[in-house]
C-alpha cells in the first residue's frame, strides 16, 4: 500500500471517530435536557398530572383532532364556509366541550395501562405517550385544550401545523401509531412506513371494559405483509391453501401493524413480571377469515417465531367478524378491508382502516366515499 493512500486511511478513520463524537456530544445533550426538564417537572408541586414519558422510550400514539374528538358539525363548516369562518366558530365556541370521537374511549384505555404501569414502575418511561397531531391552525388550540381537561385526558404534546400536512413531524415525534379520520393523510404515513389507520366510528353504542385495553387485529395485510392476500385476488381459494400448507414453516413477512402488536406485548410481560398475567390490562386478538385447518398453522408458527404472543386467536372460515367483534368489544379493530369495517361499524365496533396491500385497489372508491362523510 502507498504512503498517500494509508495516510488517506487514517485521515478517514480520525473522521468517522470525530464524527461518532459529534452524535455521541448531541446525545449527551439531549439526555442532560431531558433530565433538566423531568427535574423541573418533578418540582411542580401544583401539578397533579403524571409526567410525560421520555419519547425516546415511550410507545407514541399520534392521534388527530378528528379521531379524538366528534367534529362532524366543525368539518362541515370547514368545508362549506371556509377556514376562517370555521376558526371564527372554533373560537366562538372554545368554552363548549367538544364530543368523544371514534379513538377517544382507545386512548382512555392507554391511560388506565400507564396508571397501572405507574404503580408497578414508578420510575419507569416506557408507557405510551399520547400526542395530538393536528393540521389545525393554533386558534383552535384553545378548545381542543379545554376538551382535553374537560375529559381529564393526558396529552401534554401538540403537533398543530396550521393548514400543512401533519405527517412529516411523525417521525420527529418518534410515532410508533398514528390515527386520524383523513384516508389520504393515512395513506401517507403508511408509505412513509408509520403504522397507521383511519378511524371509524361503530354505528351503536356499546359499553367499553374501563379496566383492561382490548385491541383486535386482522392479520394479512395488518399483521402480516399480503404475500398471501395476493394469492387469494390473483389465483383463488385453492390455490391459496395450497401455497400456506406448502410454506407453513416460513414465516410471514410483516405488515404495518407488527410493530405496534410488538409494542403491546413489552408492556404485557411487563405485568406479567409483577405476577399480574391473570389481571393485565391489555389484552390482544388476532380475527382472521382465516380457516384454521387449512391455513391456519402458518400464522401461528410465524408469531411464535417472532416472539410474539396473541392472547385469543379466532379463525373465522370467512364468516363475518361483526359478531365475534361483539362478544369482544374491543377499543379498536384493525382490519385492511372495508366490508369487514363497516361490518363491525353496524354493531357497533369502532374500526381502524389500515390502507395496506393488494385489497386497496378494491377500497379506493368506497373509502372516499365513506370519509368524505366524515
Amino acid at each position: 500500500m502507498s504512503a498517500s493512500s494509508s495516510d488517506r486511511e487514517k485521515s478517514s478513520d480520525a473522521g468517522s471517530k470525530e464524527e461518532i463524537s459529534e452524535e455521541e456530544k448531541e446525545a449527551a445533550v439531549a439526555e442532560q435536557d431531558w433530565a433538566a426538564a423531568k427535574a423541573f417537572y418533578d418540582n411542580l408541586t401544583s401539578t397533579k398530572r403524571p409526567r410525560p414519558p421520555k419519547p425516546q422510550n415511550a410507545i407514541t400514539v399520534a392521534v388527530s383532532s378528528r379521531a379524538l374528538f366528534d367534529m362532524v358539525t366543525e368539518r362541515q363548516i370547514y368545508e362549506e364556509q371556509g377556514v376562517e369562518k370555521y376558526v371564527e366558530y372554533q373560537q366562538a365556541n372554545e368554552n363548549v366541550t367538544l364530543k368523544p370521537g371514534p379513538a377517544f374511549y382507545f386512548v382512555k384505555a392507554l391511560e388506565q395501562v400507564n396508571s397501572r404501569l405507574r404503580e408497578l414502575y414508578s420510575n419507569d418511561d416506557e408507557l405510551f405517550d399520547i400526542v395530538l397531531m393536528t393540521n389545525n391552525h393554533a386558534q383552535v388550540g384553545v378548545r381542543l385544550i379545554n376538551s382535553i381537561n374537560h375529559y381529564g385526558l393526558s396529552i401534554e404534546r401538540f403537533c398543530m401545523t396550521g393548514g400543512n400536512s401533519p405527517i412529516g413531524y411523525l417521525k420527529a415525534y418518534l410515532t410508533n401509531l398514528y390515527l386520524s379520520a383523513d384516508s389520504e393523510k393515512v395513506q401517507e404515513a403508511i408509505e412513509a412506513g408509520i403504522a397507521s389507520a383511519t378511524m371509524f366510528t361503530g354505528n351503536k353504542d356499546i359499553q367499553y371494559d374501563d379496566k383492561q385495553l382490548r385491541v383486535a387485529f386482522d392479520g394479512d395485510a395488518v399483521l402480516f405483509s399480503d404475500e398471501s392476500e395476493k394469492i387469494v385476488k390473483e389465483q383463488g381459494l385453492d390455490r391459496f391453501f395450497e401455497h400456506e400448507q406448502l410454506y407453513e414453516n416460513k414465516p410471514l413477512a410483516q405488515g404495518p401493524l407488527k410493530g405496534f402488536l410488538e409494542d403491546l406485548g413489552k408492556l404485557q410481560k411487563k405485568f406479567y413480571a409483577k405476577n399480574e398475567r391473570l389481571d393485565s390490562p391489555i389484552r390482544t386478538y388476532l380475527v382472521t377469515a382465516r380457516s384454521a385447518a387449512s391455513s391456519g398453522a402458518r400464522v401461528l408458527k410465524t408469531l411464535r417465531s417472532w416472539g410474539v404472543q396473541i392472547d385469543e386467536a379466532l379463525f373465522l372460515a370467512g364468516a363475518p367478524k361483526g359478531p365475534v367483534l361483539v362478544k369482544i368489544r374491543p377499543h379498536i379493530f384493525f382490519d385492511d378491508q372495508m366490508f369487514h369495517i363497516e361490518g363491525a361499524q353496524q354493531l357497533g365496533t369502532v374500526a381502524a382502516h389500515v390502507p395496506y396491500g393488494i385489497g386497496q385497489k378494491y377500497n379506493k372508491s368506497k373509502l372516499k366515499g365513506e370519509t368524505d362523510k366524515k
